[in-house]
């Protein structure tokens, strides 16, 4: 079965909400990373967070590594929350892999949380 590297840095990471639809197409979790210091993120109202590429003011986002069976990709993005699509992600160790990002416009008006490192990080704090 081929397969495919994917970032998420969201609900798709182990033990969160929507980590189940990875599970769900045969997907195996591979390593936790980091972005390269270019990427900003945040939260959608509390519910998922997105991630945008920038060329000022970003950070490393933590992030997870899936090993994602091609003919669940689809599906997996299907799944996803509105204003989510996939785009490549460099990790810190150079390393360009595809991604799951948010739409500029997804952005728009909602709560930044790049200093918080992560969603987990972020989540964690609310608790």
């Amino acid at each position: 079965m081929k397969t495919i590297n994917l970032a998420v840095n969201g609900t798709l990471m182990r033990d969160l909400k929507l980590n189940q639809n990875l599970l769900n197409v045969g997907a195996e979790f591979v390593k936790e990373a980091q972005t390269e210091p270019t990427y900003r993120l945040w939260s959608i109202d509390d519910k998922y967070p997105a991630m945008q590429r920038v060329n000022e003011s970003g950070t490393n986002i933590d992030v997870e590594i899936w090993a994602v069976p091609l003919e669940g990709l689809a599906q997996i993005l299907l799944q996803e929350p509105p204003g989510l699509c996939i785009g490549k992600v460099r990790l810190d160790s150079g390393e360009e892999v595809l991604g799951v990002v948010g739409e500029t416009i997804a952005c728009e008006g909602k709560k930044e949380i790049t200093n918080y490192g992560g969603w987990r990080n972020y989540i964690q704090s609310m608790v």
